[in-house]
């Protein structure tokens, strides 16, 4: 990315995992927030191409900053939030009502994405595949499910694998009454209930925004033998190192999986970068199983620069990158 003339202010936005633990909040609740060398990084980026960077922190400080009249010419923004449907778009909506542009996908497009169950509706209706799912608003509706096993069940509005378990693929209707009743009893929310796809496992990169959307790539997610079994679980994602080989893909199904995926981002208008993840079908067609907004960036953990390093894209592009876009965006 040029240097510019005026240096640019851009705020940082996050959700730090050190604090919520202090707090008193478990693990796995805090799995999506970020370790400071996520922010390090970030802001390494935003120094490095001529800009001012302002870490401003979680939503309750940017609260207080706002009302304390700071302002920015960009936030980039990577907060995830704690509570609700609506957690990921706290700060978007936050900053448009004072008219400050930002980093990744609107309100809408975060509450939409989140929701799974929501979002699967949405992509069904625009003809992309995707499993077979019902809602599981509350135990009755577990009695109401009417597909045929195996099946799979997660929380409906979850990332990180969180509330995925080996246990999370289902074979009897009484593991299915299990499996329901602890997931609604721990996360407070909907369980998502779908078909078992037993085919591979992708994870694509997207970079950009409607028609400046593009594929960066396809990653295989391959468990190890010593892995938790059936899904990229939490536990597999937390010890991705030991469980877990990441593969460059690019044969005739992992570009299915992309072409599917540019359809979804672009159908659901998301903005600027993120993730998408598929798995196949018996017959060997990827179908759309959720997708990521809010990716995650740390620099060494998280699947989209993991993607992007395998793919020859340093991390200093990817976060250019995705500066550029949303600057793209607030000179329409």
């Amino acid at each position: 990315m040029g240097r510019v003339s005026k240096k640019l202010k851009i705020g940082l936005t996050y959700d730090l995992r050190d604090d919520y633990l202090k707090e008193g909040y478990g693990l796995e609740e805090t799995a999506e927030f970020d370790l400071p060398d996520t922010i390090e990084a970030i802001e390494k980026v935003i120094f490095d191409n001529g800009f001012i960077a302002d870490r401003i922190g979680n939503i309750k400080a940017l609260t207080r900053r706002l009302a304390a009249g700071n302002r920015w010419d960009l936030v980039f923004n990577i907060a995830e939030g704690m509570h609700g449907f609506g957690r990921e778009a706290q700060v978007p909506a936050l900053l448009e009502a004072y008219n400050i542009p930002y980093t990744f996908s609107d309100p809408l497009g975060h509450a939409v994405s989140l929701h799974k169950g929501i979002t699967k509706q949405i992509l069904r209706d625009l003809g992309i595949p995707t499993p077979d799912f019902a809602i599981i608003n509350n135990a009755k509706d577990i009695e109401k499910v009417n597909l045929p096993f195996p099946l799979f069940a997660k929380p409906v509005a979850e990332g990180t694998g969180k509330g995925i378990t080996a246990l999370s693929k289902i074979t009897t209707r009484k593991n299915l009454q299990k499996v329901c009743r602890q997931l609604l009893k721990t996360f407070q929310q909907p369980v998502l209930v779908e078909t078992y796809l037993p085919g591979r496992e992708f994870t694509v990169g997207i970079l950009g925004t409607g028609k400046d959307a593009r594929v960066l790539g396809a990653l295989e997610v391959i468990l190890k033998p010593n892995a938790e079994k059936n899904a990229y679980s939490y536990e597999n994602k937390e010890h991705y190192d030991k469980l877990v080989q990441y593969v460059l893909a690019n044969d005739d199904e992992a570009q299915k999986a992309m072409e599917i995926s540019l359809m979804a981002w672009r159908g659901l208008d998301l903005k600027d970068a993120g993730r998408i993840d598929l798995r196949s079908n018996v017959h060997g067609v990827p179908h759309f199983m959720e997708v990521n907004s809010l990716a995650g960036l740390n620099p060494v953990r998280s699947d989209l620069p993991i993607l992007c390093s395998k793919i020859g894209m340093s991390y200093h592009k990817l976060i250019s990158s995705i500066i550029k876009s949303a600057l793209k965006r607030t000179k329409k």
